[in-house]
């Protein structure tokens, strides 16, 4: 690929007055095109909506539970079944991210997104359904089929698409999203559920974003690849077959710490995000606060993401940017378990809150970049993939553990939980959660040592062209172009 020419107008090679780190770039073959803003674009879009389609019932639980007839078990698994089917499936979507390509995952996740949102609505569009539960979670499994395709792509994306310089910041961009997502569904399903008869107008709020990110996918993406990579290390994307990849990251014991402790990690914060409503409530806060602290959790955390990914890229620190941000993290966690068991706590509670999303969330899109470089040249789809694919069995297992742990009591006077059930002492589950998460950051800090192979391929090799073209230019052959 890389001895092949572009689309467009001649590279910086062909041009007077290029910089001889230009030229040499477009000798080698590597440029950059405008278009991959468009497809980042697209990526963000879908991930936004597919998280929102994920959390919408958990800030309002209570009230969709009353709407529907259904118990807050029953709610969970609207919310659990994304982790179920991201188990069996993921392995799948992964071989079709890296051996099909980026765009026929991004295609087809956008229309199984958009299909799971109208599904979710039909219930509320016939009044005679008898078993709402049945399309609702059908809804959601194919959401949560389309998430599959979608989160194991930023990485992706970064590697094929964007120059060294930038890859950070576009992962974060595009990661980053799906927070994003959860954060619209804390603020909007609070806002627009004020009593049952709002849950359709909920249902169908978000179908909107939905049909926009599967329009926009459908009709702006053309290309799995650019025509010629844009660095060194997309020109070697892939190179290694899938199942000599699962068998090299199997035999890297980096990669293997870092799956299993970001992996937990990734478990803990969809815990969170799911239960956050039924953990608050018991203790008097509201579901629009609840719903605050979902927002403050993924704001700052895609703040704190911002600048830790500018960084990244300029320094390249990513194991001590990681290191640093799980140790910080364990702490806000402690102190979520601590302050949320208290009533009447509502600043500290926000305090805290935005302190584990600052810590927590913003490693995030670091993690991934990180995982890419410990396993290179391993695809990105399967090195980042995997990672997601354990966060979502240890977050179903932890989920499922958080929520046995809960005892009934008798109600207390300050509860504000509107489902008709006793309230659930939420002790010993976010004891535990904040347990997990502290042992898995120092496992990380102790044990986890990696050398950026990524990196080290690049830093022997040319920088890429930093812009894309110049207007003006005709077509001429690059030096370095080939004959197929």
């Amino acid at each position: 690929m890389a001895g092949t020419t572009g689309d467009g107008p001649g590279t910086a090679g062909d041009r007077p007055g290029a910089t001889p780190a230009q030229s040499l770039s477009a000798l080698r073959g590597y440029r950059v095109y405008a278009r991959r803003w468009v497809f980042l674009l697209v990526l963000s879009l879908l991930s936004c909506s597919n998280a929102t389609l994920w959390l919408s019932f958990a800030p309002v639980a209570d009230t969709v539970a009353k709407r529907f007839s259904l118990s807050i078990k029953q709610i969970n698994w609207l919310t659990l079944v994304y982790l179920v089917v991201s188990i069996p499936f993921g392995v799948a979507a992964i071989w079709v991210l890296d051996s099909v390509g980026l765009r026929v995952a991004t295609v087809l996740g956008a229309w199984l997104n958009f299909l799971g949102s109208v599904f979710r609505a039909l219930p509320c569009m016939d009044l005679s359904f008898r078993t709402p539960f049945a399309f609702l979670m059908a809804g959601q499994s194919l959401c949560a089929l389309a998430q599959t395709l979608v989160v194991f792509s930023p990485a992706k994306l970064a590697a094929v698409w964007f120059p060294e310089h930038q890859r950070a910041t576009a992962n974060m961009i595009a990661t980053m999203s799906n927070p994003l997502g959860i954060l619209l569904a804390n603020v909007l399903s609070p806002a627009l559920v004020q009593e049952e008869d709002d849950i359709p107008l909920m249902l169908g709020v978000y179908v909107i974003p939905a049909g926009v990110a599967c329009l926009l996918a459908t009709a702006c993406l053309w290309e799995n690849v650019p025509p010629t990579p844009p660095s060194a290390a997309a020109a070697s994307s892939t190179s290694v077959k899938f199942l000599d990849g699962l068998k090299l990251l199997m035999r890297n014991k980096a990669y293997i710490i870092l799956a299993l402790c970001f992996g937990a990690s990734i478990g803990i914060f969809s815990s969170f995000t799911a239960l956050l409503e039924q953990i608050l409530c018991v203790k008097g806060y509201y579901n629009d606060f609840a719903g605050l602290c979902g927002a403050l959790f993924i704001m700052c955390g895609f703040l704190g993401a911002l600048g830790l990914g500018l960084y990244v890229d300029r320094t390249k620190n990513f194991t001590e940017a990681t290191k640093i941000g799980f140790c910080l993290t364990s702490l806000a966690c402690v102190a979520f378990a601590v302050v949320s068991q208290l009533p009447g706590q509502t600043i500290w509670l926000a305090v805290v809150c935005s302190l584990f999303g600052l810590f927590g969330l913003s490693i995030a899109p670091i993690t991934m970049e990180l995982a890419v470089e410990c396993s290179f040249p391993v695809g990105e789809g399967i090195a980042t993939g995997l990672v997601f694919v354990l966060g979502q069995i240890e977050g179903m297992l932890i989920m499922v553990v958080l929520t046995a742990l809960t005892v009934h009591r008798a109600e207390p006077s300050f509860s504000t939980c509107q489902h008709g059930e006793a309230p659930l002492d939420w002790t010993a589950s976010v004891l535990l959660m904040a347990s997990l998460c502290a042992v898995c950051s120092c496992v990380f800090v102790i044990f986890f040592h990696t050398p950026y192979r990524r990196v080290q391929l690049e830093a022997s090799a040319s920088p890429s062209i930093q812009e894309d073209y110049v207007q003006g230019d005709t077509n001429p052959e690059p030096a370095s172009a080939t004959t197929p």
